[in-house]
Order: C-alpha cells, then sequence, then structure tokens
C-alpha cells in the first residue's frame, strides 16, 4: 500500500517523521489553498491509496478533553458565504450551489470510510481566519454545530473525493475555539496524541495491506 502523510506543518507531525518509513510526507502550509494545490499537485503525480491529513485543531465543545485525537467524519468551509445583517448564509442557502451536487452532501464534504482506528468520531468545520470574534463563534456554532475548527480540512476532504482516494483526517484538541492565551493550550500534549494515533494507524495500514 503506498501511502501519503499530510500536515500544515512540519511541527505538527515531528514525532512520526523521526521513525518514518512507511509513508511519503507532504508539508502543505498552513490554509485550505496551499493543501488544495499541494495535495492536488501530489496526487497528479503520484497514485497512493490512502492519504492521511494529521494536525492539531481546536474544539467549540467543553465536554473534548484537550490533548485527545479525533476522526473527522465530516467537514465544511465554514466562511464561504454571504454576512448580511449579523447573520451568515452559505452558497446553498443563496442558491448559488446545490448541496448535493459530488463532493457535496447536503452541503457537508463527508467521508465514507466506516471508523476502525480505535479513536472517537467528531465533525468539523475549515475556516480561512481563526479568531476569538464571539458573533463568528456563535454564527458558526448555530448553523454548523460543529465539534472542531481547523484552517485546511475541507480542503483535504475536498481534493480527496474529488481525486477519489481513500482518506482520513485526523485531529487532535489543541484549545477551546476563542481561547487565545496560549498558555492555556495543551499543543505539547496534542501533537503527541496525534503522532502516537498517526503511527499505529500508518503502521497498521502497511501491515494489514503487505
Amino acid at each position: 500500500m503506498k501511502l501519503l502523510v499530510v500536515a500544515a506543518t512540519e511541527f505538527e507531525i515531528a514525532p512520526y517523521i523521526l521513525n518514518n518509513t512507511a509513508a511519503d510526507i507532504l508539508i502543505t502550509g498552513v490554509g485550505s489553498p496551499a493543501c488544495m494545490y499541494m495535495l492536488t499537485k501530489r496526487l497528479q503525480q503520484f497514485k497512493y491509496d490512502f492519504v492521511i491529513q494529521a494536525g492539531i485543531a481546536g474544539t467549540f465543545k467543553n465536554s473534548f478533553p484537550l490533548g485527545e485525537t479525533f476522526f473527522i467524519k465530516s467537514d465544511v468551509f465554514a466562511d464561504l458565504g454571504i454576512y448580511e445583517n449579523e447573520s451568515f448564509f452559505t452558497l446553498f442557502e443563496k442558491n448559488f450551489a446545490d448541496p448535493n451536487t459530488a463532493p457535496f452532501k447536503n452541503g457537508w464534504l463527508e467521508n465514507s470510510l466506516k471508523n476502525t482506528f480505535n479513536v472517537s468520531t467528531a465533525k468539523s468545520i475549515t475556516v480561512n481566519t481563526v479568531t476569538d470574534n464571539f458573533l463568528q463563534t456563535s454564527l458558526f456554532t448555530k448553523k454548523y454545530d460543529p465539534d472542531l475548527e481547523s484552517m485546511e480540512g475541507a480542503a483535504f476532504h475536498y481534493v480527496c473525493v474529488q481525486e477519489n482516494v481513500s482518506f482520513l483526517q485526523l485531529r487532535s484538541v489543541s484549545n477551546f475555539v476563542g481561547e487565545r492565551i496560549k498558555a492555556n493550550w495543551k499543543i505539547k500534549e496534542s501533537i503527541l496524541n496525534l503522532n502516537h494515533h498517526l503511527s499505529r494507524i500508518v503502521s497498521e495500514l502497511a501491515i494489514c495491506n503487505s
């Protein structure tokens, strides 16, 4: 099985890179545009059986422990739309796009893969700007009821679904959304947990398909 591990920054998967022998590595840079371009380019150059994106994320849910790693089942470009009168509308709600035209299902980018990876499942949104803006957080929470937030997840899902390649997005919770005091974040713990599960999953995939 030919595997590709994708991350926005080398920092997020540094422990895995040190001992990796089973997968190719792609560092895309931060944000959806960089992720979409770099991943699409790589998938046009090489044929992969399975692609894993690994990174840290913020959580909207107080019940989600900092440091825990999740399988992202659904993702969406949360801020792609129209702000009007302190309300937010998606392109689908304004009839600029069909929410059920591929690669979308009900406006979401779904991973049809069954979660057999011994991590909990979560729903995430992808944003272009991470802020502590209360109104933005409230709008996104009301519209999407998300568990997590990242800056690349939906871009990763979009490319993988369009390119018809099996994929898995792994996210470890480093902070609560809106918390900008970095001293309260659990970056070290989230990266250690993320890389533990990443290494385990890559090893399992390599063994099962060898």
